[in-house]
């Protein structure tokens, strides 16, 4: 994996680490005041699976050449 996506990834794992952090679960999971987090740490998921996406496909065309 390219130091690139390496500090993408770990960025994106902090910041799904913070949203976990600062949710408050008494309110509820889809409380308005959660919901920014929520919405905020599914952003974060969808970085990591871009990540993961755009290293196999780089990994692939390079056993190509």
């Amino acid at each position: 994996m390219q130091l690139f996506y390496k500090i993408f990834l770990a960025l994106f794992v902090i910041f799904i680490g913070f949203n976990l952090y600062v949710i408050e679960w008494d309110l509820g999971f889809w409380n308005e005041e959660n919901a920014k987090f929520i919405f905020s740490g599914s952003a974060a998921v969808l970085g990591i699976i871009v990540v993961l996406v755009l290293n196999t496909m780089s990994r692939l065309a390079v056993v190509k050449k």
